[in-house]
């Protein structure tokens, strides 16, 4: 018998005009995390524990808890992503995933990609379709962000 429960990713692309080095600006300060995604207290620096904080959902305080595990300025970055409740049945249960960020220096910028892995089917499934859109539109706002900073 087969045990092993499949893991979904959500994988989002963007090309930028801006050179690397101003769409990791964007992806490790603090205060433009929180334009683009949520309140938060980031560091890149491997190990450093943060969270960031959104509406809570049923039992969920609305706090994910991250590490970061790789953060090679400015093309690569990962961190931990850990959310949800066992007890929140109408919401899934806890996400215990990964969130990798590539930054590829192009000729008229840069192509950034992101991949949000760890998605267990099926206690995760209203996470991963919940999130799935949401993901989509955040390459937007870092654009948008980017252009202002």
């Amino acid at each position: 018998m087969n045990t092993a429960v499949a893991a979904r990713s959500i994988i989002v692309e963007g090309d930028f005009p801006y050179p690397p080095e101003k769409v990791w600006r964007a992806l490790t300060e603090a205060e433009f995390i929180a334009q683009w995604l949520m309140p938060n207290n980031f560091r890149a620096i491997v190990g450093t524990r943060f969270t960031f904080k959104t509406k809570p959902m049923g039992d969920w305080d609305g706090v994910v808890h991250c590490e970061v595990l790789l953060a090679e300025p400015p093309r690569l970055l990962r961190y931990s992503w850990m959310g949800g409740s066992e007890t929140n049945s109408k919401y899934g249960s806890t996400l215990d995933s990964v969130v990798t960020w590539t930054l590829t220096a192009t000729a008229g910028g840069t192509h950034l990609k992101m991949e949000h892995a760890g998605f267990r089917s099926p206690q995760n499934d209203f996470a991963y379709d919940a999130m799935s859109p949401g993901w989509g539109r955040i390459i937007q706002s870092i654009e948008r962000v980017i252009a202002a900073a």
